[in-house]
Parts: structure tokens; sequence; C-alpha cells
């Protein structure tokens, strides 16, 4: 049976198993999305315009034992204006939203008490703030994992987790004509452990990633991050992000995948207004850069996405940002000066803006454009999103 013909069986049976079982929960997720970008490397705009389903059912027949079921649809409208990395349309920048429909979750899941729980099979994976391991949600086709997820709470303060990934289905499809686009194979173990210490929490990591597909590649990461807040009186607070982290050669991996990681943050909250200033450096020896393949890489870096691989040389972001809630509505604007860490020679520099909607608990609005300017690093480039989704 085909996975077009499984979605629509799926789509049909979600009503009808809720309404017989308890048991059965369905889910709904539909995005549907505009998005321009105009890139002067490129004599023509891409213009896409897609649409994502994703259809699951979570079956929970004790308090502890649960499995999920989900498949995930993705396609044009309107024509191919754009690159999608599988078209064959290179004359367009690249918009990452093929065609495409695959197997998104597949898991059974133990979770005998809060913070504690075993889950194994393909499953939607995020470690931390997903500079490392994320789901890349922003892509209408989801990263997600053939893993096993452990986690346990020990007391009130300390958090363990592992993971063990034997594959990655990246976001370009399981139908990419180019395997080593659609997935990973991976031989890989992530250990972490937090703990709340004073207004925040520290965590400690550690990644032994081989890529298999990719094999000089591979490499490890051993990091420490603490992240606090708090609040000096009423309508007046402050947050702060510290992070440190080195890169080193693991398995086949190159000898020359040696590079450290660092963030300061700093912000003020007052009557509502969040204002955020900070420097993240991922360094560079001049000929390898800092690397985080199985990051959310969309939310690092400037929404332009003139970085999700690391120049040679590294890279210093320095970014100041302010974000506001309306009622419904909530804003967002980001600026960004890009240099190499060695060298420091200039990138560029990239503004982003957001304005987002809610609509009761299941529809949400999203407006965001950003606009990169070239100091010598790539072409400039503008892109716009307009986005609605709704959520079962």
């Amino acid at each position: 049976m085909s996975i077009r013909l499984a979605l629509l069986l799926l789509a049909t049976a979600l009503p009808t198993a809720a309404q017989a079982d308890e048991r059965f929960t369905p889910s709904l997720d539909l995005r549907l999305r505009h998005e321009r970008v105009d890139d002067d490397a490129f004599a023509r705009e891409a213009e896409a315009s897609t649409a994502r389903a994703r259809l699951g059912l979570r079956f929970q027949p004790t308090p502890a034992w649960s499995a999920l079921v989900e498949i995930e649809h993705t396609g044009h409208l309107f024509g191919e204006r754009f690159n999608s990395s599988a078209n064959g349309r290179a004359q367009y920048p690249l918009v990452a939203d093929p065609d495409n429909t695959e197997l998104n979750q597949a898991f059974l899941r133990w979770a005998p008490r809060e913070g504690s729980s075993a889950t194994l099979g393909r499953q939607r994976l995020i470690w931390g703030n997903h500079r490392f391991i994320g789901n890349v949600g922003w892509r209408q086709n989801e990263q997600t994992f053939d893993a096993l997820d452990l986690q346990h709470r020990v007391g009130a303060r300390l958090n363990l987790r592992y993971s063990y990934l034997d594959r990655v289905q990246r976001v370009f499809g399981a139908d990419h004509p180019v395997r080593t686009q659609a997935r990973w194979d991976l031989d890989a173990h992530l250990l972490g452990a937090s703990a709340t210490l004073g207004p925040g929490t520290l965590e400690a990591y550690l990644h032994r990633i081989e890529n298999r597909s990719l094999p000089l590649s591979s490499h490890r990461n051993l990091g420490l991050r603490y992240a606090a807040k708090g609040q000096w009186r009423e309508g007046l607070g402050w947050l702060a992000n510290l992070e440190y982290a080195r890169q080193r050669p693991h398995a086949d991996g190159s000898a020359g995948n040696r590079a450290s990681y660092r963030l300061a943050e700093g912000g003020l909250v007052w009557r509502g207004h969040t204002f955020q200033f900070g420097q993240e450096i991922l360094g560079g020896n001049g000929s390898y850069g800092f690397a985080t393949p199985l990051a959310t890489l969309h939310a690092f870096n400037g929404w332009a996405d003139r970085f999700l691989v690391t120049p040679p040389n590294g890279l210093r972001d320095t970014s100041l940002g302010w974000k506001k809630g309306f009622g419904p509505w909530t804003a967002n604007l980001v600026w960004h000066d890009f240099r190499a860490d060695r060298g420091d020679a200039r990138y560029g520099r990239e503004w982003d803006a957001s304005l987002g909607r809610d609509f009761g608990t299941r529809w949400n609005l999203l407006l965001k454009a950003a606009r990169y300017d070239s100091r010598g690093f790539g072409a400039d480039v503008a892109k716009l999103w307009v986005s609605l989704e709704y959520r079962l």
C-alpha cells in the first residue's frame, strides 16, 4: 500500500476511531504558505505557494503506554517558479519545500511517571534550544529521527537524557532523487544532564555523531550551557544565556573538524517589551567552520538563511532584538551584523521582522520578512513569507 493511499485511509479513519474509542486521539496540522525570494545571484525571483498536511493517530491503552502514527504530505500550488532542490528548476532561488509524502512519525512510548520516558521509533526530537538537534519545524516537511530517546528526572532539580540516532529524515523529503538529501544514516549517541542552579538551568552535553552517509563530516561536541531569567520588580525583568562547546573529529571524521562555539546573550523585559542583545560565535580554522547539521538552522543567524553552513573562517553574529505582544498579535524585530571569527572580515548585515496573530487555539497567521545586505559574503537577498496554519 502506498503512503498516499495510507494518508487517505488515515484521514477517513480519524473521526471514526476517535468516536469509537477514547483511547484513540487524532491530530491534524495544516499549513498554507507563500514564500517569495529575491536573490541577486539569480535573474529570476522565486514564488512558492505550498501546502502541508500532517495527519496523526495516537493510541494510549494505559496511562503509561502510548503509540503514534503520523503521515505528512507537502505539495506546491499554482506552478513551480522555485527550486525545491528536487524539481530541477535551478534557474530559481532555493525554497526547500519539495513535493513529498512520507511517514513522519511512528513510535512506541513508555512514560511511567512525569519526567521519565522511553520512546522508540521515528520521532520528533528537540534538544534544548534546537541549536544542535531540532525538527526544523519552519520548513513544510519536518525533520524527524529514527531513534531511541530516554529521559529521566531525578528529584526536583536534575534531568538526565540519552538519545541514540540511527537515521535522520531530512527536510528535502523521502522522495528526493539524491539519497543523501533525503536521509542520512547515523550512529549517534547524545548524552545530556541539566540541573536547576540559582535563577536558571545549567546543562552539560556530549554528542558523538557518526554520519555513515557522509563519513568525513562525523564529529563530537562537548559543551556547557547556562540559561537564566529573573525579575527585579513588577514589570521589569532580565534574561541571560551563556554557552561554550568544543567540536572535534569522531569516527571517520576529517582531522580538521576542530572548532569552538561561544554564546553570550542578555535581555531586559519591561512592560511586555523584550529587548535582547548578544553575540554567537561559531569558530573556524580557515578550512572548517563549527557545524550543527542536525539543528533547526533557520532559527539561528538570520532568517535569510545565508549561514546554514558555517564559513571556513567561522561566523561572529552580533544581534539586537525586540519582541512585544499586543493582545492576539506578536511582533518581532531583529538586527544582525555578521563577521568572520578568523580574520574579522565583514560578511554582511540583516534585518528580520515578523508579525503573528493567533485566532483562538487552532488558527495562526504569520507575516515574516528578511533582508540580507552583503558586505562580501554571498549575494543580497530579500525574503517574504505569508502563512496560515490550523492545528487540531
